[in-house]
């Protein structure tokens, strides 16, 4: 465990030494407060709800981007430049420097996105919206989060540069993507299995109105799980090849 913090920290001090990170965080702040204004406050007269339904919607897409960009140079940056080989020569395992990276861009992104709160407060001024409602949609918003940068670390630890690593992670979240609308034109029972596979529709859409399931908790978690596994996987290959 103390190998993985001490990875996790030099990480997150790469984030905050490099104008990279805070440009990535700056930029998804910027697009959100874009997006709140012309699309969830500025189309018409809504409830404070539905307001933040569609706030929590796009800001899903925003977490998503920024977490593949700060994914996307964990592993193909250090091969690029070659300090990849001295991680695989210290005295460190595979699992415990995904694990260590994989912690600090999920430290960098959740503050980033923590950050945004200011929008949905903004609600109280001429509205009024459940705490809860808010809590939920936050709490999907950093397991979306979480679930896009292990998919971006996976990417990373399969590609030789950021941008291959980046077009990856990008095709791994469109898969994900693209089950739900797959599952409206398969006939059941298959359509409905293909429909739990949805990383959007299916497991963030009840998070958006501020619901909070175990199934879908679960199904992050497992997707964290799975693509955090296939890097270390990915990694021993690397190393022993």
């Amino acid at each position: 465990m103390s190998n993985t913090l001490l990875i996790a920290r030099r990480e997150l001090a790469a984030y905050l030494r490099s104008p990279g990170g805070y440009i990535i965080a700056a930029a998804a702040l910027l697009v959100n407060g874009l997006l709140f204004n012309t699309r969830a406050v500025g189309s018409g007269a809504k409830l404070s709800s539905q307001v933040l339904e569609h706030f929590l919607r796009d800001a899903s897409g925003t977490t998503t981007v920024a977490a593949v960009l700060l994914a996307m140079r964990l592993f193909a940056e250090e091969r690029q430049s070659g300090s990849l080989v001295l991680l695989y020569t210290s005295p460190v395992r595979d699992a415990e420097m995904v694990l260590g990276k994989f912690l600090a861009a999920l430290c960098f992104l959740s503050a980033s996105v923590l950050m945004s709160l200011y929008l949905p407060a903004l609600i109280f001024i001429n509205g009024k919206v459940s705490l809860g409602h808010i809590a939920g949609g936050y709490l999907g918003l950093l397991l979306v989060g979480a679930a896009a940068l292990a998919l971006g670390l996976l990417g990373s630890s399969l590609a030789r540069n950021q941008l291959v690593a980046g077009i990856l992670a990008a095709l791994f979240i469109f898969v994900l993507f693209l089950c739900w609308h797959l599952s409206r034109v398969v006939e059941p029972p298959l359509g409905t299995v293909i429909a739990h596979f949805s990383m959007y529709e299916k497991h963030f859409f009840p998070f958006m109105r501020g619901l909070v399931q175990l199934s879908d908790v679960v199904y992050y978690l497992s997707v964290i799980y799975l693509a955090l596994l296939a890097s270390v996987r990915a990694i021993q290959t690397e190393r022993w090849r």
